[in-house]
């Protein structure tokens, strides 16, 4: 007889078999983003690298495009660039996760890997309980449960208790978890550990009311606490965040607080909220730190709760994708993102236009155009405003007089209306990097001072790329076409 994880692989691998040709026949699946075989995606987990390897765990729900009673999806890589998805890491298949295996983290231990995960229960009366919890595996496939490991502390709500983030310094294993108190005031929780397996509450190191900051949210996710070029980083998702000008736009923000963590008196000095992203997509980053020492991100593209099944993909029985992973340093003022050096292996012939010069007028550059491509602008001289848009769709303008840089697109759910993401950059439009999928737009400006992460659905077979100039602008440009990950076929769920 079946038991209950062996049922729902079986039921998995079932679902993914029916849609399997839906799905890859979408004109919007993506071509070098990791994506769920169906259903939905959202947050990346565990990132590690391991025995030579890459692990990217994800938040999935194969079974519909909403969410729900989470699993923990799995690809592998050894240059992001080959991946294969392998089997069903987590299951919601236990008392203490059966209403889903929400997000976490992965540390290696004697050559082992664990799994920190939060374990989300709905008991009979409705109440919803989270638990954080171990699963172990010698060969990074097949992972044995430990159930829960720590208890929730006095004041907080056991709802809203979630996604543990492990680390290890001088010899003791520390951990964050975002939470929520009885007065709705998001915080991040810090834990020590001798064990792995026993956890002390050492205290509330940051949140709303927390360091001189006043209300900041009711609700911290998917908190991430690490060590950037000698600076201590706090990643956050903090939801209730009211927009405030050309800030928090989006449903709920991702961002960091720079500043020096006390771990023995649970005290993090910190400064002010910078979001990492300025695009219509972007939530719940997670990093890491890989054996050639690099602080590597990846992220969702996509926000809960923002207009998700307007998605044009979810008549195809899939929604949601990560990011590109990006390499992350610090500048001495704040986070820079970098895409990770390996993608440029996906690069085909380039083409280079030394200096383009548009004055008032609109033009298209010869062999500028197309997707999955790979764009490199470096901007000389700029009188006025210059904007590049893109298949007639989504367009990427900058005003000089105001220093803003403004992403637009259609509304996903009224297509009569137009959405704006803004930023102002201090030091001028100098640079921008650009990754165009089929579906997507990952904008790096300023050599990764700024980004912009956002889904696009345009005409599928509009190609164009405009260029646009009030007053003189002069520049110079670069396309790459991008060959697309190499991905092994879904073997056994």
């Amino acid at each position: 007889m079946l038991n209950n994880e062996e049922l729902l692989r079986q039921q998995v691998k079932e679902e993914v078999l029916a849609k399997e040709k839906t799905v890859k026949n979408d004109p919007y699946r993506l071509s070098f983003h990791l994506m769920p075989p169906a259903g939905l995606l959202n947050d990346p987990n565990g990132l590690v690298h391991w025995r030579g390897e890459y692990h990217v765990f994800y938040q999935w729900m194969p079974f519909k495009t909403g969410h729900g009673e989470k699993f923990w999806g799995h690809y592998i890589t050894e240059d992001f660039v080959k991946w294969r998805h392998e089997r069903l890491a987590l299951t919601p298949s236990e008392w203490f996760d059966k209403d889903g295996c929400y997000s976490g983290s992965a540390v290696i231990v004697e050559d082992q890997l664990y799994l920190f995960y939060t374990g989300n229960v709905i008991q009979d009366n409705g109440k919803q309980e989270e638990y954080q919890c171990l699963a172990i595996s010698e060969d990074g496939i097949h992972f044995h449960k430990q159930g829960p490991v720590l208890s929730i502390p006095d004041g907080f709500q056991i709802a809203d208790f979630r996604d543990p983030k492990v680390w290890k310094k001088d010899g003791t294993w520390y951990m964050v978890v975002g939470g929520k108190t009885d007065k709705e005031e998001g915080k991040v929780l810090l834990f020590k550990s001798e064990s792995l397996k026993e956890w002390d509450f050492l205290g509330p190191i940051a949140g709303s009311y927390e360091n001189g900051l006043k209300d900041f949210g009711y609700m911290w996710e998917c908190p991430d606490m690490f060590t950037l070029d000698g600076q201590d980083i706090l990643i956050v998702s903090p939801q209730g965040l009211e927009a405030d000008g050309m800030d928090f736009a989006n449903t709920y923000q991702s961002g960091y607080f720079a500043g020096e963590l006390n771990e023995q008196n649970a005290v993090f000095t910190h400064g002010s909220f910078k979001e990492l992203d300025r695009g219509f997509e972007f939530y719940a980053p997670q990093t890491f730190r890989d054996e050639k020492d690099r602080r590597i991100l990846i992220g969702w593209m996509g926000v809960p709760d923002q207009f998700e099944q307007a998605h044009p993909t979810v008549q195809n029985h899939w929604i949601h994708a990560l990011t590109i992973p990006r390499e992350l340093k610090w500048n001495g003022r704040q986070i820079i993102q970098e895409p990770l050096s390996e993608l440029e292996t996906m690069r085909e012939a380039v083409l280079l236009h030394s200096e383009i010069s548009i004055e008032n007028d609109q033009n298209a550059v010869r062999g500028i155009s197309g997707r999955p491509v790979e764009l490199r602008v470096e901007v000389e001289e700029l009188n006025d405003q210059f904007a590049i848009e893109f298949f007639h769709y989504v367009s990427l303008s900058y005003t000089k007089n105001d220093s803003i840089l403004t992403l637009s697109r259609p509304h996903l759910e009224d297509k009569t209306k137009t959405e704006f993401r803004r930023v102002k950059l201090d030091n001028g439009l100098r640079s921008l990097r650009i990754f165009i999928d089929t579906s997507s737009l990952e904008i790096f400006v300023n050599d990764g001072e700024e980004t912009f992460t956002s889904r696009i659905y345009p005409d599928t077979e509009d190609p164009d790329i405009l260029f646009t100039s009030l007053g003189k602008t002069v520049f110079s440009v670069e396309q790459w076409r991008i060959t697309g990950y190499q991905m092994e076929a879904i073997g056994d769920a």
